[in-house]
């Protein structure tokens, strides 16, 4: 029960599982039509249905040269002009070349974005951080509380400070209330003329672009078959690009590309994305697992699990199958989880002994980016202690002292599954993001559910643009639409918004 898919190893050997089961679970991906749903994806086929859109963030790190045809267009020449028009910014920003207005370096780099605009470059910028050049810091600003931007403001200085906006419309509210802002910052210190020289848009509409001040030429696409949750391997990343260098971003490509052509191409038992699914539906069908902890024992991938949360909810958190019946089991899990070793003295107790099963993801590696050795084997024994508890507990034979002994007995039988490689290089994050996207992506498969739509998300800000044009005119006017609720917290909010000070 141990799979090598590229430079990771797979070891779902502490799952409760047995070879009936895999044998089933094999059998019932065969019958979902997996391999070639897959195919259909990397074949450019519209698979998201209710949006009538193809899915093609794998042609995001296509080896330049090679194809991959959406409606027919080989889109890999596309991808690859955004790339080099990223890489040559990102050169100029690293060598002093590109100056801000005021004939400075560049030593700052805030990126404004939401949702996958920002869950993705600020989990990989802090992933690579041995491979961060030491004279660009970059920041990330993403909710609309004015408190985020502030903090993130804190300490820059304008001369140095370049801003990336993100919005492929360039209408996203909360991302375009804090450009906004950002841009005001930026003019008040340095005049209206400096905005050219301190934002760089990653959008498709050049003319609000343009209208808000940012030279187009400075602005990157990218395109409708991306959902933000795929998009780092895009222009979303221009701010990890600036950060570690072009040569590294692209070793990130190849690792993710890797990770697709072994999707590809391995089979049955032996591909990795597939049995990662096959497990994880195994849990939430027959274990009736809810949730699910992702434990990586890497202080570098702290983000990690925040950025799984999106990847895997707003994918498969689905009730409705493809013909519109409603989903009769259970789909998606909560997702959740810290950084080993901080979980252990934190959340470990209630999945040792808690009354709910949990299933969790280890994540691990042979060396780290910080040059101690010794450390390093304490936290890797640490990860091999807690899957090994999880799974065989104590019994009372095994304690020497028998004063409370119904508190320090285990059950065991708490499944994990194992992810390791040598070192958490560009390639390798490549590779377990890629593993992850492909994982998520069987799951909907199996589970027969569109997993690149997203229409809770977009309720949720219809229903925020209603109650915004609203508060316009609270409380003078009535608003008999508005649910009891609704209509008071709005009385309290317009009484209470303006500061006693």
């Amino acid at each position: 029960m141990t799979i090598q898919a590229g430079d990771l190893r797979i070891d779902y050997s502490k799952q409760m599982i047995d070879e009936i089961a895999i044998t089933r679970l094999l059998d019932l991906a065969s019958a979902r039509g997996t391999t070639s749903a897959f195919a259909r994806m990397t074949n450019g086929e519209r698979i998201n249905v209710t949006e009538g859109r193809a899915v093609g963030h794998m042609a995001l790190r296509t080896p330049r040269g090679e194809q991959f045809l959406i409606d027919g267009v080989d889109v890999v020449p596309a991808v690859w002009l955004v790339l080099d028009q990223m890489a040559n910014l990102a050169r100029a920003i690293r060598s002093g070349e590109f100056i801000g207005s005021t004939g400075r370096k560049i030593r700052s780099v805030v990126n404004i974005g939401i949702g996958g605009s920002d869950l993705g470059p600020a989990m990989v910028y802090e992933a690579l951080r041995g491979d961060r050049s030491l004279d660009i810091s970059c920041r990330f600003v993403s909710n609309v509380d004015p408190a985020d931007l502030e903090a993130n403001l804190a300490g820059l200085d304008p001369a140095e400070t370049l801003f990336i906006v993100a919005s492929k419309t360039f209408t996203t509210v909360e991302t375009l209330a804090n450009a906004r802002a950002a841009r005001q910052w930026l003019a008040n210190q340095l005049g209206e003329s400096a905005v050219k020289k301190h934002f760089v848009a990653l959008s498709t509409n050049t003319q609000a672009v343009r209208e808000f001040g940012i030279d187009t030429k400075n602005m990157f696409e990218f395109w409708d078959w991306v959902g933000g949750r795929y998009s780092v391997p895009s222009a979303i990343g221009l701010s990890v690009m600036i950060a570690v260098g072009p040569e590294v971003f692209f070793d990130f490509l190849s690792g993710m590309h890797a990770m697709d052509v072994h999707t590809a191409q391995a089979t049955g038992r032996m591909n990795g994305p597939l049995m990662l699914a096959l497990v994880n539906i195994w849990n939430a069908a027959v274990l009736k697992s809810s949730s699910r902890a992702v434990i990586p024992y890497s202080f570098d991938l702290r983000r990690f699990p925040a950025y799984l949360q999106q990847l895997i909810m707003e994918s498969n958190g689905k009730s409705v199958r493809s013909d519109g019946s409603r989903v009769p089991y259970a789909t998606s899990p909560v997702i959740w989880g810290e950084p080993g070793t901080n979980g252990q003295h934190a959340f470990m107790q209630l999945l040792h002994q808690g009354t709910d099963v949990v299933p969790v993801d280890f994540i691990g590696f042979a060396r780290s980016s910080a040059n101690d050795e010794s450390r390093n084997e304490l936290l890797f024994t640490n990860l091999l202690a807690q899957s090994r508890a999880l799974a065989f507990g104590r019994n009372i034979d095994e304690l020497l002292d028998h004063s409370a002994t119904p508190h320090r007995v285990f059950a065991g039988n708490r499944p994990s599954t194992m992810i390791v490689a040598p070192e958490l290089s560009a390639a390798v994050l490549g590779q377990l993001i890629a593993l992850y996207e492909h994982s998520t992506f069987f799951e909907g498969v199996i589970w027969d559910i569109n997993s690149f739509d997203q229409w809770g998300v977009e309720l949720g800000k219809e229903l925020a643009l209603s109650i915004g044009l609203t508060l316009a005119d609270f409380p003078t006017h009535n608003h008999p639409e508005l649910d009891s609720s609704t209509h008071t917290l709005l009385s309290w909010f317009t009484e209470h918004r303006q500061s006693n000070k």
